[in-house]
C-alpha cells in the first residue's frame, strides 16, 4: 500500500475522532476515488504514491470546476462547499507552481524537446508535462507552451 494512501486513512480516522464532517468527507471521498482506480481495468493493482497524486488531482480539479459553476450560478453556499472540500485536498498535493516559474520550466522542456512550430505540439507537451510533474494543471501547461511554439 503506498504510504499516501496509507496517510489518507490516517487522517480520515483523525477528522472521525475529531467530528470534522468536511474533512472526514472529502478524505472518504479521496479513498473511495482511489479504491475505483484500483479496480479499474481487467485486474485489481496497487497504486504508487504517483497514481494516488493523479487520482486526488483529478478530484481536486472536479472540486474547483464545480465551485466556479456554483459561484457562475449564483449558488455561493454549494460553491463554500466545494471550495472547502478543494482546500483539504490540497493538503495532499504538491505546491503548485506560479506563472514565472511554470514558464521557466516549460520554455526549457520545450527547447530540450527540440519541438519547433505548433505541429509538434504533442512533443513539447509531453517534455513539458514530465519536467512540471504535477505541480500545475494540464490547461495552464498546455496554454504556455502553445504560446512558446508560437512565439
Amino acid at each position: 500500500m503506498s504510504t499516501l494512501k496509507e496517510q489518507l486513512k490516517a487522517d480520515l480516522t483523525a477528522a472521525m475522532r475529531e467530528r470534522d464532517q468536511v474533512r472526514a468527507g472529502t478524505i472518504r471521498m479521496a479513498l473511495t476515488a482511489v479504491t475505483t482506480e484500483e479496480v479499474a481495468g481487467k485486474e485489481h493493482r496497487e497504486l504508487t504514491d504517483d497514481d494516488v497524486l493523479k487520482v486526488l488531482a483529478k478530484e481536486a480539479k472536479k472540486r474547483r470546476e464545480a465551485a466556479e459553476a456554483y459561484t457562475g450560478a449564483g449558488r455561493a453556499e454549494l460553491a463554500a462547499t466545494e471550495e472547502a472540500e478543494l482546500a483539504v485536498l490540497e493538503g495532499y498535493l504538491p505546491k503548485q507552481l506560479d506563472e514565472s516559474e511554470l514558464e521557466a520550466i516549460v520554455r526549457e522542456a520545450v527547447a530540450s524537446s527540440g519541438a519547433s512550430g505548433l505541429q509538434q505540439m504533442g512533443l513539447a507537451m509531453k517534455a513539458a508535462n514530465s519536467a512540471v510533474a504535477g505541480r500545475a494543471e494540464g490547461g495552464r501547461v498546455a496554454a504556455i507552451v502553445r504560446r512558446v511554439l508560437a512565439g
